[in-house]
């Protein structure tokens, strides 16, 4: 997709698509005239909120089962978004899970859980997409990450893991397919207020600078289409902040992360917020 695309009847899937940023994003493609699929392993949420963003008459939107750690799932999905909505033309690769701990504390089940759901799945989704895009010549993926694909932080040792993945595999995947008519994106947000993130532990003068509704990043998303940009910062101000502190020496990035906070958002959270998260993981 060239840049300037216009949006209107294009048909867009959007994984982890019934809170949070899928959500957001969701209503921002519709806002654009876009037909919207939104898929979550969450069946009873997922065909809620596609009736709640379906209240326009005019709204193109279902809501499907999906399990983006399962091949076959992800397959069914588009499968069945391309039958009841037409050819596929942007899938955002959203769905992705936080929990946050020590490592050495880490169960070795949950860790697997992060690398399928962040990883594998994104993956998944990218490698049956990208079949559909080159069949056709055109097509846009975006895959998100985070800012922590480009550093580390305490407490999130797993999916900073998976999250840097996403940025190499993603930066990757574009170069490969960029002369064949197919976008590849990588979207990068700073501190979401969504309850994935929620509980983080930052000097209150940091968090102007890092934190972004779910509304921003999904504006960022669609203008990503619209512009066809590899790789997006949210807010975009964070670009210029990993250049220049990836240009420091290592003490003295050691020193910026303990000024920041960034080695306290996560390894010193409000456990009390994380728990209420951790139980939605956990199915309680």
């Amino acid at each position: 997709m060239a840049a300037g695309v216009v949006l209107a009847g294009k048909v867009v899937a959007i994984t982890g698509g019934a809170r949070g940023i899928g959500r957001a994003t969701a209503e921002a493609f519709l806002a654009a005239k876009a037909a919207v699929a939104i898929g979550d392993v969450d069946v009873e949420l997922v065909e809620k909120t596609a009736a709640e963003l379906g209240a326009d008459p005019d709204a193109r939107v279902v809501g499907l089962p999906l399990n983006v750690t399962d091949r076959e799932s992800f397959a069914a999905f588009l499968d069945a978004v391309e039958a009841q909505l037409g050819p596929l033309d942007v899938l955002v690769n959203n769905a992705g899970i936080m929990p946050t701990g020590l490592f050495a504390d880490e169960d070795e089940a949950m860790t697997e859980r992060i690398i399928d759901v962040n990883l594998r799945g994104v993956i998944h989704g990218s490698r049956l997409a990208t079949e559909r895009f080159l069949a056709r010549g055109s097509g846009h993926l975006i895959n998100i990450a985070s800012l922590a694909g480009t550093q580390g932080f305490p407490g999130l040792a797993t999916y900073c893991a998976t999250k840097h993945a996403v940025v190499g595999f993603t930066s990757a995947l574009h170069l490969e397919l960029k002369e064949h008519g197919v976008q590849v994106s990588a979207v990068l947000p700073g501190i979401v207020r969504t309850e994935l993130s929620a509980g983080a532990n930052m000097p209150n003068w940091i968090e102007p600078l890092t934190t972004v509704d779910p509304d921003q990043v999904a504006a960022a998303i669609v203008d990503t289409v619209r512009r066809a940009r590899p790789l997006v910062t949210v807010p975009r101000r964070l670009a210029a902040i990993i250049k220049s502190t990836q240009l420091l020496p290592y003490r003295v990035q050691l020193a910026v992360a303990k000024f920041t906070g960034a080695t306290t958002a996560y390894s010193q959270p409000d456990q009390a917020v994380r728990e209420i998260y951790h139980r939605r993981l956990r199915g309680e």
